[in-house]
């Protein structure tokens, strides 16, 4: 590490210190991956975790991260049962990667060889063939501007790539599994993943992040989407970790010409949640959809911020965003729509809505529109409500009780989220924790 490399007095937190201390022991990897290491570890050290100063963290305050000193998760997989990862596993899919605790895990994973698709881990392509990942690993998810991004670059050991050859369609979804089993003291992980779908290709792909045991984690992702052109990619984001868990994960997609990418974010778990989400969208005629559902309760906080940049003419982009709130829950959305001047013809639409349930809920809404182009078309609109009176009402004269009607509005409310969900065993694991997370679900499930 160069000599400039220090903590700020500003920073001088148990947290930034102890990332100081894990980025010595980190892999630099071959020799054109360690100048960028070096440059994002500095980087970090120079601006420190997020603050509550930071327009774009007004909402999610860091303070407590900052004050633990986590130190790296160990990664023995043999502590982990394959019984214990049924639950997560999806039945359609043509391959399953799982890591624990940022470490790939052969044993409890499946690689069917599938034509047209590499599947692998980041660690053992950096140690073998390096020069695959040149091209695209940490060229797109910006480590100058984005703190946590700096982090994870610097202090990566492991993730997964997939790669889509042109031309193909893969029909199955792959599946990436994050299994988090945090110990007796704060562990943290910083996994990388990294997908290319080549030109004219079809792909579905699904991670997941999950917790095991009990404890407290931290869990720093980065996710980076290249989409060549004309491809077609489907990503799902199902954060369902423990409710001591920190979150902290960013994703990164670079469209082309003509591609269609649609990415859902889901996020049930975590005691701090954030999703930072940002698409490019580089090439003339391309389409982003991205739609999010979260659910938090008790003392949970999440955070989803959206940025779609338009850079290029003809381009369509869709947002639709739902937080269901109870307890003393937080969330946030800002979702920012950044139309390019050469981005003429752009349409682009963003929805955010929110539904209250308890009058200690909080939900803080930011839709933004930044257009530098003279011919679009962009609207935005939040809204932010409780259940319907006339509408509980009509359906306990109905003779439904009060606690299953409840739950009924609220399920309906997210059902439109749900339905986006095209991998049906998927569609099943999520309806199963959204109605076991339900106020009154056990009447819920008994109306069912």
């Amino acid at each position: 590490m160069p000599q400039t490399m220090r903590v700020g007095a500003e920073n001088s937190s148990p947290f930034v210190a102890a990332c100081a201390a894990l980025e010595r022991d980190v892999a630099r990897g071959p020799a054109w991956l360690t100048p960028v290491r070096n440059a994002a570890m500095a980087r970090f050290m120079e601006r420190g975790l997020p603050t509550v100063l930071d327009e774009d963290w007004r909402y999610t305050n860091l303070a407590p991260l900052a004050r633990t000193a986590f130190r790296r998760a160990e990664a023995d997989t043999n502590d982990v049962a394959p019984a214990q990862l049924a639950p997560f596993l999806l039945e359609e899919a043509a391959a399953v990667l799982v890591f624990v605790n940022g470490r790939y895990a052969p044993r409890l994973s499946r690689r069917t060889p599938t034509p047209g698709v590499q599947v692998a881990s980041l660690a053992t392509l950096l140690r073998e063939t390096p020069d695959v990942l040149e091209p695209q690993l940490a060229r797109h998810a910006d480590h100058h501007a984005q703190a946590l991004v700096a982090l994870n670059t610097a202090l990566f050991a492991d993730g997964a790539y997939v790669a889509i050859a042109p031309q193909s369609v893969i029909m199955q979804p792959i599946h990436l599994l994050y299994v988090k089993q945090p110990g007796a003291k704060p562990a943290a992980s910083h996994p990388r993943s990294l997908v290319v779908a080549g030109a004219h290709s079809q792909a579905t792909i699904v991670e997941s992040y999950v917790g095991l045991g009990t404890g407290v984690s931290l869990t720093n992702a980065v996710t980076e989407i290249v989409a060549d052109e004309s491809a077609v990619v489907d990503h799902y984001k199902v954060q369902r970790e423990l409710e001591t868990a920190y979150h902290l994960g960013t994703l990164q997609i670079h469209q082309q010409r003509a591609t269609q990418v649609a990415s859902h974010c889901l996020s049930f778990g975590g005691a701090l949640v954030r999703h930072d989400i940002r698409t490019v969208l580089a090439g003339q005629g391309g389409d982003c959809t991205l739609n999010g559902l979260f659910n938090v309760h008790a003392d949970q906080h999440v955070d989803n911020a959206l940025r779609v940049e338009h850079a290029a003419p003809h381009c369509n982009s869709r947002e639709f965003f739902r937080g269901i709130l109870d307890g003393r829950g937080r969330g946030a959305f800002t979702g920012r729509i950044v139309v390019r001047p050469a981005a003429q013809r752009t349409d682009a639409k963003q929805t955010n809505m929110n539904l209250l349930l308890s009058d200690e809920a909080q939900i803080d809404t930011k839709p933004q529109l930044e257009i530098l182009a003279n011919d679009v078309k962009c609207t935005h609109g939040a809204t932010i409500g409780q259940l319907d009176a006339d509408a509980l009402f009509y359906l306990q004269t109905r003779g439904i009780a009060a606690p299953a009607a409840r739950s009924l509005l609220t399920y309906a409310f997210a059902a439109e989220s749900l339905a986006q969900i095209k991998i049906e065993s998927l569609r099943r694991q999520l309806h199963a924790v959204l109605v076991a997370r339900l106020p009154g679900g056990d009447a819920f499930r008994e109306l069912a």
